[in-house]
């Protein structure tokens, strides 16, 4: 809600932060952007048992946040293409050549984070909820 108050490039907790000439709010966004996918992809392939293999299931996962990660990169694109001069304001890339990539790169982090620290909790409350019905 701090990021809708504010431009991501004018958050005020992150101006500075670690001695960065840029501010990097937006990377907490895209670093939820693979966060919060993932759980929900996790549970979406294992209810409807699309895969069985937890290697080849968890690559599926990191796929789907990283297509969700690029697609939100492509509709950052189309807005700026759109806006014309007041692109640089939209995307918040703030002389950031890598910007995007580095947004893809956060994506990435947060899904993988989300896997290695909410299977085997998740993987209890599906056992949970399997063994009630």
């Amino acid at each position: 809600m701090v990021g809708g108050h504010y431009t991501y490039a004018e958050v005020p907790l992150f101006d500075g932060l670690f001695g960065a000439e840029r501010n990097n709010y937006d990377k907490v966004g895209h670093f939820f952007q693979g966060f919060v996918p993932a759980l929900l992809a996790r549970e979406i392939l294992i209810r409807k048992n699309v895969i069985n293999s937890n290697i080849w299931r968890s690559f599926i996962i990191i796929s789907i946040c990283l297509a969700f990660s690029a697609f939100y990169e492509l509709i950052e694109w189309w807005v700026a293409l759109a806006s014309g001069e007041n692109s640089e304001a939209f995307l918040g890339t703030q002389g950031y050549v890598w910007d995007t990539q580095s947004d893809m790169a956060w994506a990435l982090f947060g899904a993988i984070c989300s896997l290695l620290m909410l299977s085997a909790p998740h993987n209890k409350q599906l056992r949970h909820i399997t063994s009630r019905t």
